[in-house]
């Protein structure tokens, strides 16, 4: 009975308002006006039954909407220190900024961090500190089978697709990249005009839907794919196996999205719902093997006419990694590159069990394939490339230093052309117009300054790195290893990487497998992906 005395309350002031502007002065529709609104909106949220915030407080309960989607904002501006936010900390966030704006990336009155805390780590300096490169090395892609091997840069653009990533931005992040002499992953989105306009080195991904070279009932099109990867602007070819922030799981785009230029560049009906399934057609019998991987890895190769050929993943069963490497040893077949993407990596969007609970994160998958490759004799014909969180000269340096030949960064290259981390990806609003199909929104982005931005940023931190390497009294980034880098314990003391994990010599694994990695040795299977 209250619920309808106030409804009729709200409509009668509501009808009293009109009324009182329609007998007097035009003026009053100032005051009617909003009272008809309040009033009207009282009486939807009285009678509505989504929400129950809103029915048993009408008008007033929108504050609690409004204040919940401006959390974000009031967290990151206000709420966070420096040094704790997530994913990325204001620390690291300005760090990048700076460098790709060209300003010195230098801070006052020393670190901000708890240095006596647990988990605390530090790149261990010389007292006798080597010279700091002139020119920053790169990194020779392509085993015995490649023939056409590619020079990798320290830090390279991380696999983002068209469509998820707006016109602009792709093609400032390709401009840039040309620019600075760094590779631009073109994520499994498809091989578009936008990456390949610029000139900048491409690493093309291919994925579960075979964008951009699929057949009409979405299998691969060998075809297309030979077609395209002869393009001179294709430099190496990576197939996605999985990706840190959702392994295991499909890609949905919706049909919304997927306009004329998407759906021509991905091969795929426009307007319609495009969904990438969570595993391989092409190598499955109907189980894939790893032995099926390595020969398709090989096929492709094939029909790459000898471009580096490689795969990515987010780790998490040994055993299965294992008997991929097993599978390498039978077949005599290795890929060229290998890129480990951590469990904390991720642009896009993801469901929030898998983004926190599926993968190892990068320290650890990165060592686990690392090892595993050593052990089993292949480390030297297979580079490592290792994507999550990589953002400052530090983060490429721990990475080298834990197996990784060569780094890959996604959010802070989004960082670089203008993502304010305001966490929209998803939404189709971004408000920088990174992550966009909304021209509106995506013209927002200059090509011309985002695309200066990131080869400032890349090659800042690149000089980054080489300083660091050099305080550390390393002259080349293979005398790098896990012993530099050291971890607080709960006792107060520190300990290095090379005593925190098992680290595998040359061909352990075929002479004597260590306790620690026996099980899972024996139980990895070349012809099943044993769990």
């Amino acid at each position: 009975m209250t619920r309808f005395v106030t409804v009729a309350a709200l409509l009668a002031c509501a009808a009293g308002g009109v009324v009182l502007a329609l007998l007097t002065s035009p003026w009053w529709w100032a005051a009617a006006a909003p009272l008809l609104v309040v009033a009207l909106t009282g009486v939807h949220d009285l009678v509505q039954r989504r929400h129950s915030v809103l029915r048993n407080y009408p008008v007033l309960g929108h504050l609690r909407f409004f204040m919940e989607a401006l959390r974000p904002e009031l967290q990151q501006y206000f709420v966070e220190r420096n040094y704790d936010g997530r994913p990325f900390d204001r620390d690291t966030r300005s760090i990048v900024y700076e460098r790709a704006k060209g300003v010195a990336a230098e801070e006052p009155f020393g670190s901000e961090r708890d240095m006596d805390d647990r988990g605390y780590e530090f790149l261990v300096p010389s007292m006798a500190p080597a010279p700091v490169p002139k020119e920053p090395p790169r990194v020779r892609v392509g085993g015995p089978d490649c023939e056409q091997p590619y020079d990798m840069a320290l830090l390279n653009v991380s696999a983002m697709s068209f469509g998820s990533l707006s016109a602009n931005a792709i093609v400032a992040l390709n401009t840039g990249a040309a620019r600075g002499g760094f590779a631009h992953d073109t994520g499994e989105g498809g091989l578009s005009e936008h990456h390949l306009r610029p000139g900048g080195d491409l690493v093309w991904e291919i994925g579960t839907g075979y964008f951009g070279c699929r057949t009409r009932d979405g299998d691969f099109d060998p075809r297309q794919f030979e077609e395209k990867a002869a393009h001179p602007a294709v430099r190496c070819l990576s197939l996605k196996l999985s990706q840190g922030a959702k392994p295991g799981i499909g890609g949905v785009l919706p049909g919304s999205k997927v306009n004329a230029e998407i759906a021509s560049v991905r091969g795929v009906p426009q307007g319609e719902t495009v969904i990438s399934p969570p595993y391989h057609r092409v190598f499955s019998t109907p189980r894939e093997t790893p032995r099926e991987l390595v020969g398709f890895l090989a096929r492709m190769r094939e029909l790459a006419h000898g471009k580096p050929v490689g795969f990515k993943l987010c780790p998490g069963s040994r055993t299965q990694f294992l008997a991929v490497c097993k599978a390498m040893a039978a077949e005599g077949i290795t890929p060229d590159f290998i890129v480990v993407d951590g469990a904390e990596g991720g642009t896009g969007a993801a469901p929030l069990e898998f983004a926190d609970h599926l993968g190892m994160p990068l320290t650890d998958g990165l060592i686990t394939v690392h090892s595993a490759l050593t052990g089993s004799g292949l480390r030297d014909r297979i580079r490592i490339g290792a994507s999550g969180k990589v953002a400052t000269g530090s983060d490429i340096v721990k990475r080298l230093a834990m197996g990784a030949d060569y780094t890959n960064a996604a959010r802070a290259m989004m960082f670089a052309v203008g993502c304010i981390q305001a966490q929209r990806c998803h939404t189709n609003r971004c408000p920088t117009g990174v992550t966009t199909v909304d021209p509106r929104r995506a013209r927002a982005l200059d090509v011309v300054d985002k695309s200066a931005r990131v080869t400032r940023f890349q090659q800042a931190t690149v000089e980054s790195a080489l300083q660091i390497m050099a305080a550390m009294g390393v002259r080349d980034a293979a005398d790098l290893g896990p012993h530099l880098v050291r971890r607080r314990e709960d006792n107060g003391r520190f300990r290095s990487y090379a005593d925190l994990y098992d680290w595998l010599s040359p061909g352990e694994l075929l002479a004597a497998p260590p306790e620690s990695w026996a099980a899972d040795w024996h139980a990895a299977d070349p012809d099943r992906f044993a769990t």
